[in-house]
């Protein structure tokens, strides 16, 4: 199985004028973050799955598994609001070839520790593959009890069970789940590499940032683990004003997707609606400001 390290984009899903998934720019866009250093791909709430059927999301999943054909690793999200959906999309995403599934917790129900461990040990002992355990309360939600991450870890082990805690504060959060796990638990960050060099001197093997700027990002991971410290302040500088505009999930949607179509990825920045967030003139020629700033850094 491919290593799962590093930096792991989440794919953006991009749409037709009909709002289906355009096929052709999905594998252009597969092609294009792992040509800028990507180690793998994510499909997951940044992908908009949340908007999809669940066939839909199945075949999304196939697609990428398809395409990548071994290029690196490729993580699916597979999170659902009942147990019964999560098994189905998890079966079919580790029969596809998936490296790995990756879960929220239900979101429109509030689980307790003992409801929540119930359906994340589900998901772990019908599939083989690892299982990364999403803290997705960054966005939505209450956070994961870290005692339960810790019994997870403890049960499956380090190799079957990971995670990508997203609950604030992110920091201080992540040490206790390291300090809970005896430092065995391998951490993804998912802060779009806001918290990212923060995250990393507290020991996270990874970072799942948006497509749109896997450059910025490989180049920012390469610099930490090279302990390049002013090379990585630099690009961290750079690149904190712009993730700071990112408010909500519609936000980050909107943001990456905007990018994907200013670098000639995506034909379109179409969207599923409603995305609760509207790219205003004034906020896009702000972006692309500060776009031109990282991309001048990055360069250097």
């Amino acid at each position: 199985m491919p290593d799962l390290r590093g930096v792991l984009p989440v794919l953006a899903t991009p749409f037709t004028q009909e709002r289906t998934i355009d096929e052709g720019a999905l594998r252009a866009e597969v092609d294009w973050v792992l040509d800028s250093g990507a180690d793998g791909v994510v499909v997951a709430m940044v992908s908009e799955i949340l908007r999809l059927a669940t066939d839909e999301q199945e075949a999304l999943g196939e697609l990428v598994c398809s395409h990548v054909a071994g290029r690196g690793p490729v993580v699916l999200s597979v999170g659902a609001e009942s147990t019964h959906v999560a098994l189905r999309l998890a079966r079919r995403a580790e029969a596809d070839g998936a490296s790995a599934l990756m879960a929220i917790p239900p979101l429109t129900v509030a689980c307790g520790a003992e409801e929540a461990g119930t359906y994340f040990r589900a998901l772990a002992d019908a599939t083989s593959v690892p299982l990364i355990v999403q803290d997705a309360s960054g966005y939505v939600g209450e956070p994961l009890s870290l005692d339960l991450q810790a019994r997870l870890l403890r049960e499956y082990g380090a190799e079957r069970v990971r995670f990508k805690p997203e609950a604030i504060p992110i920091g201080p959060r992540l040490s206790m789940l390291r300090d809970a796990t005896d430092g065995r638990a391998r951490v993804f960050e998912g802060s779009g590499g806001a918290a990212l060099v923060d995250s990393h001197a507290r020991g996270v093997v990874g970072t799942m940032p948006g497509p749109d700027l896997v450059w910025a990002i490989r180049a920012l991971w390469d610099a930490l683990e090279a302990g390049d410290h002013a090379r990585a302040r630099a690009i961290d500088e750079a690149l904190s004003p712009l993730m700071s505009l990112v408010t909500s999930l519609g936000s980050y949607v909107a943001f990456e997707k905007h990018f994907l179509v200013r670098q000639g990825v995506l034909p379109s920045s179409r969207v599923r609606e409603p995305l609760g967030f509207t790219l205003d003139e004034e906020t896009r020629r702000r972006l692309d400001e500060l776009f031109d700033r990282l991309s001048g850094v990055v360069r250097a």
